[in-house]
């Protein structure tokens, strides 16, 4: 076959050919972010510091939580460290949390309850909750949790509190425990993707995010920034809208190892995910607008290049310059995937992950839509 039939859109004879060259344009930035920015988390290897032991105190905001702390609680309280003390905020639960937190406070000098008033000025606001705590913590370090969530093992806490020299945030990383179902199975791959952006884009210095699940930071920090002052009208965001604002080049670090993991148990309905996912899309659009703008670059590059990968399939013939690129492309991505799973888990999700790719960039778009139709959620 002539070569110039597989590259004679250079010619520029009809539209077609200008949609080969954005075609290739999106190739081009989707390997950019996969090269230069994923492969930071799939090749990253933790350095070693043998740093000293730094007291922590660990904070859990809890509303309506008896079962979950029954289960969970314990770990937190069993860690392997020397110095914490485990600060659980009691908002305004209606459930028989209170009665479950003084009985494990008689067994454990490590635990410490603060009780949220129940004031309609603060209903439901977990970051009063959380403020609350940060502020009753003994210790400079906080390491931040959810009552859902349980530690991957008794070296969390250790993990978790390994700063490097000048750094005051450290972001880990909040599994969900592995399930039967398609459900979960969405649910962990979102978890997965989301975490291979924001570690890696810690990792070449832009940190944006941290999730609530799993998160460290100097109390300085905290108080330096009036706290959620300037988000605190937002019901969600605690985690990543703070971390978007206090975060920088210099300050933050990342915690990946298996045992610094957290794990929740995910939700098992369709209905209450979408209402999860809602709330969590919520903050995005306050994000510092290079974020929103390296995102945004992102969703819309895959966006093109899956769309017109399909139009031109169609259109161009010979086709083999199109399915080329568009092979080379997800090669680089299962590699990219493979090795990252190594390091955060999730090597269950890698054989499926382009058609959950292809079902969250539709099903994204829906939710940012349903948002602007109904702007409120609240923190459950």
């Amino acid at each position: 076959m002539d070569i110039t039939q597989l590259i004679n859109f250079l010619e520029f004879n009809n539209w077609i050919d200008y949609l080969v060259v954005v075609y290739l344009g999106s190739f081009v930035v989707q390997l950019f972010y996969y090269l230069f920015i994923f492969s930071r988390l799939a090749f990253f290897k933790p350095k070693d510091n043998n740093l000293e032991t730094i007291p922590v105190s660990v904070i859990i905001c809890a509303k309506n939580e008896r079962d979950n702390l029954l289960a969970f609680l314990p770990d937190y309280l069993g860690q392997n460290y020397p110095i914490f003390e485990i600060i659980v905020v009691n908002d305004s639960s209606v459930d028989d949390t209170d009665d479950v937190l003084r009985a494990f406070a008689l067994q454990y000098k490590t635990l410490k309850i603060v009780n949220v008033p129940d004031t309609d000025r603060f209903y439901g606001s977990k970051k009063f909750a959380l403020t609350l705590g940060i502020k009753a913590a003994q210790y400079d370090h906080v390491l931040l949790t959810d009552a859902d969530c349980k530690p991957s093992s008794p070296n969390w806490i250790k993990l978790m509190s390994q700063y490097a020299k000048k750094k005051g945030i450290v972001l880990g990383f909040g599994a969900y425990e592995r399930k039967k179902g398609l459900l979960n199975k969405l649910i962990r791959f979102e978890t997965f993707y989301t975490a291979l952006q924001y570690l890696s884009f810690a990792q070449a210095k832009l940190p944006y995010m941290g999730v609530g699940r799993n998160l460290g930071y100097q109390s300085e920090l905290f108080f330096k920034n009036k706290g959620f002052a300037s988000h605190h009208h937002i019901l969600s965001g605690d985690d990543d809208l703070f971390i978007n604002e206090i975060s920088n080049k210099r300050n933050t670090q990342i915690v990946i190892d298996i045992e610094a993991h957290t794990i929740s148990n995910a939700k098992t309905t369709y209905k209450s995910w979408f209402r999860q996912k809602k709330r969590h899309f919520l903050t995005g659009t306050e994000y510092k607008f290079k974020h929103k703008f390296m995102l945004g670059v992102l969703q819309l590059s895959q966006m093109v290049f899956i769309g017109l990968f399909i139009g031109l399939m169609i259109l161009v013939k010979p086709f083999y310059l199109i399915l080329g690129v568009f092979v080379f492309r997800y090669l680089i991505q299962m590699i990219i995937f493979i090795l990252s799973a190594n390091k955060i888990g999730g090597k269950d999700l890698i054989f499926l992950s382009p058609i959950y790719e292809i079902f969250f960039m539709i099903f994204n778009p829906i939710l940012v839509i349903s948002n602007q139709i109904v702007k409120k959620t609240k923190w459950n």
